[in-house]
């Protein structure tokens, strides 16, 4: 997953940050409403952490931009006031959920895997396909019952690649998906990446499958085909 956070308490936003990155998803950062509006209008991202309260443009004002062009990203929104009429302000311009500061983190990341479901249209953070069984939520590759060690890179290539189960996803989709602009990628490092986690598959009923020139797709093998 690809996040941008829009918050100008660097605190929080560190904090963010940090967390999210520990579980393997690339972060990017603006700390004031004008330089994320800016950046919204070229780059795409998975999900929006959105303040309400922002320097030069304020949260809502963004939000609203957003979906003026038709951008249907999911927006989480934060924000510190207690007023009813902020949050419900917030859902009426565009945003898909809110959470008050201060906040859990457990509750901030469940709320994140919910709009991320919701916008590829997946029911539940659990994917099951023959003997493999992918959980989102808990963190956790299983082959028939045993656990499979992916560290978190790997574990979000697989997350990108099973929400599209049986589809081509781009190279820059995924790099995308992966990488945020701090990140150090160089020319090779999808590839790295798939080719690690291939191996951790060997013993799945899926494969990786190269399609030259566009991208890779993850398929069902023969024993994986009764997938739920």
């Amino acid at each position: 997953m690809r996040l941008l956070l829009v918050e100008d308490n660097p605190d929080l936003a560190d904090a963010i940050t940090r967390r999210m990155r520990r579980s393997g998803h690339a972060v990017d950062w603006q700390h004031d409403g004008l330089a994320a509006a800016s950046v919204l209008r070229y780059q795409r991202f998975d999900l929006v952490v959105l303040d309400i309260g922002l320097p030069r443009l304020d949260g809502l004002r963004v939000l609203s931009g957003m979906r003026e062009r038709g951008d249907s990203t999911p927006v989480l929104m934060l924000t510190a006031r207690d007023g009813i009429e902020d949050r419900v302000q917030a859902l009426d311009v565009g945003a898909d959920d809110y959470l008050g500061k201060p906040f859990d983190f457990r509750e901030f990341e469940a709320r994140c895997r919910v709009l991320l479901r919701r916008g590829r249209g997946q029911a539940s953070d659990v994917v099951q396909i023959g003997g493999l069984q992918f959980d989102n939520a808990a963190h956790r590759l299983t082959v028939d019952g045993e656990v499979v060690d992916l560290p978190n890179r790997e574990f979000r290539l697989l997350e990108i690649l099973m929400g599209r189960l049986g589809q081509v996803v781009g190279k820059d989709e995924i790099g995308n998906g992966l990488f945020g602009f701090d990140d150090e990628a160089g020319p090779n490092a999808i590839e790295l990446y798939v080719g690690r986690l291939r191996r951790r598959l060997a013993k799945a009923p899926v494969r990786i499958v190269t399609v030259r020139g566009v991208g890779y797709l993850l398929e069902a093998t023969e024993a994986g085909d009764g997938q739920g």
